[in-house]
């Protein structure tokens, strides 16, 4: 979605080099999305016109970012962003992986934070040349992380692309990667510590019936069974966001992560700690009960991201 006739900036040493980035689009659907017109591919297969021209666009960039530094000029000139949806089984690395570029660079176009960011009926960008973009106003731990061992001395070319009709600005570096602690960031961030130390899972993430008013309901969160009492600790580094008492939940802490994460603990006998307060991963915030819509003492927990529920099975660790 770069806008055709950009004027790209190349810097090597410090020495400025100018560009005519002509985006030319390939004989393949384009449609409009954020008010830029792109190619769209349907299907992450050779069957595919879209993916074909991609792949081998591509492969022909990976040869050019082999040839310093020509190769990597010409390679920032030939790239040619993609549309793809995510369907039903897709997942980043296995996304990536098909279209023979780094994750590194999926994640740091479209924004990622986590690899596990991406949802099907998502809208993601595929570019076709490896490297890193680095957006002009990062806003994530990680974007901050990344641009900051940056500019020194290696090539990149600026480029206004059109978000959800938002213009952003990227430095983007051809043929660039994460560096180990970015990659570990990157692929341990989202994740989160279980908040009891011994419990017994009796009610998990989805559709259920209300054990209280048999009415058939979404359960946004899981319930962790445990005594009377039981500590109860924060999942992550964050800040009390909300404390409380409500017909449903209960005595509740809710905790407000990076990333735009928030963790929800619920129907608690009592709460450890205070609004505003600054926790830890860990941190004792409260005690296991029976307070508000419950059966019996245990902790309803919940994982959010942007406000949506995030089923937290799969990103707890003990």
């Amino acid at each position: 979605m770069p806008d055709r006739g950009n004027i790209g900036r190349i810097i090597l040493g410090f020495v400025p080099t100018f560009f005519l980035a002509f985006l030319v689009l390939p004989v393949c659907e384009a449609q409009e999305a954020g008010g830029a017109v792109f190619p769209v591919i349907s299907r992450l297969d050779m069957r595919d016109t879209g993916f074909k021209q991609y792949f081998s666009d591509v492969e022909s960039n990976r040869r050019l970012l082999v040839r310093f530094p020509s190769g990597i000029r010409q390679a920032a000139e030939n790239m040619i962003i993609f549309q793809y949806t995510v369907r039903q089984g897709d997942d980043l690395l296995s996304m990536a992986a098909r279209c023979n570029i780094p994750y590194s660079a999926l994640a740091s176009l479209n924004r990622l934070t986590t690899s596990s960011s991406i949802t099907p009926g998502t809208v993601v960008l595929l570019p076709s040349c490896p490297g890193l973009f680095i957006p002009s106003n990062p806003n994530s731990e990680l974007e901050k992380l990344t641009g900051s061992s940056r500019f020194s001395g290696e090539w990149f070319v600026d480029l206004n692309i059109s978000i959800s009709g938002k213009n952003e600005v990227f430095h983007f570096f051809p043929g660039a990667d994460y560096t180990p602690t970015e990659r570990a960031f990157f692929l341990n961030a989202g994740f989160f510590r279980f908040p009891l130390r011994d419990y017994r899972v009796t009610s998990s993430f989805g559709v259920r019936a209300n054990p209280v008013t048999g009415n058939i309901s979404m359960h946004q969160g899981v319930d962790l069974a445990a005594p009377d009492g039981t500590e109860v600790f924060s999942a992550a580094d964050g800040v009390v966001l909300a404390i409380g008492d409500d017909p449903i939940y209960g005595i509740y802490v809710i905790i407000r992560h990076q990333n735009n994460w928030t963790s929800l603990y619920g129907h608690l006998q009592k709460t450890e700690t205070t609004l505003q307060a600054e926790v830890k991963s860990g941190t004792l915030i409260g005690r296991v009960g029976s307070t508000g819509q419950s059966t019996g003492p245990h902790l309803h927990f919940e994982l959010r991201q942007d406000g949506r529920a995030i089923d937290p099975s799969g990103r707890l660790r003990h």
